[in-house]
């Protein structure tokens, strides 16, 4: 499809959405890096009390459901699931579906190794969970700290499911779920070292998370639907983030699924 961008606002935007798709690598070869700069690097998580009450999440490597299937089957049975059973969604599956997310297998002074790629090793995300029925944990926000495998309470109200549903253009399964995963980039660790060619692939990280989630529920019976529509504020302001040195880019709600 051709057009012309100058023909009116959109026409500005759609070409400028096309620049972002495109590779613009050859820009670091001018661009110094803070990283080369020698300022140190951003944590690895966003940083939490040290007197914090942390949950920790229990093994999962003993739930028989996921050792049932193969990949195969898991990546031929994949879809968008919309519709729930209301069924709990048990902690040792929750843990399961972060550990395939954002689990860490390895950690050096200066890169995490996780169970998904990230350019650079960066992995410029925080995962945030919006608890509605999964045993053991009340209903509230959570967030998951990855090098600890545990979740510390980020958030409790009583409109907490309006408000999702209103953020996400009152899409209404996401509040039928058992939990809603919400993905956040924190821009700068990836900026840190790759400057203004950070961008593309930051999204393009996110896609790996959450096909990775899509699997993983296969694993479990459960279902999932990524959301990428959503009003920013809305949704930024759902988890007290600012909307520039980090911001909501990425959800997904979790619930069982009646397979026939």
């Amino acid at each position: 499809m051709s057009f012309n961008p100058k023909d009116n606002d959109f026409g500005k935007m759609i070409s400028a959405g096309r620049d972002f798709l495109k590779s613009n690598w050859e820009i670091l070869e001018r661009y110094v890096s803070d990283q080369r700069k020698g300022i140190e690097m951003p944590p690895f998580e966003k940083p939490y009390q040290k007197d914090a009450f942390l949950i920790k999440l229990p093994d999962f490597k003993d739930i028989a459901d996921f050792k049932k299937k193969s990949l195969f089957e898991a990546i031929e049975n994949r879809k968008s699931h919309r519709k729930y059973d209301g069924k709990p969604l048990r902690l040792e599956e929750l843990s399961f579906l972060l550990w395939t997310t954002q689990g860490i297998r390895n950690v050096t002074p200066k890169a995490t190794f996780r169970t998904v790629p990230s350019a650079g090793a960066r992995h410029p995300f925080e995962t945030y969970l919006y608890v509605i029925n999964v045993e053991g944990l009340e209903e509230a926000v959570y967030r998951y700290l990855p090098l600890e495998h545990s979740l510390i309470l980020h958030r409790k109200d009583r409109y907490l499911r309006e408000e999702i549903i209103h953020a996400t253009l009152e899409q209404e399964f996401v509040g039928q779920s058992s939990v809603v995963f919400i993905w956040t980039a924190v821009p700068y660790r990836t900026e840190w070292r790759y400057g203004p060619a950070s961008h593309k692939v930051i999204l393009l990280d996110a896609g790996h998370v959450c096909q990775n989630l899509y699997l993983a529920c296969e694993a479990i019976e459960a279902g999932t639907c990524a959301v990428a529509a959503y009003s920013q504020e809305l949704m930024d302001r759902f988890l007290g983030v600012d909307g520039q040195d980090e911001m909501v880019v990425y959800l997904a709600p979790v619930g069982k699924i009646s397979k026939g």
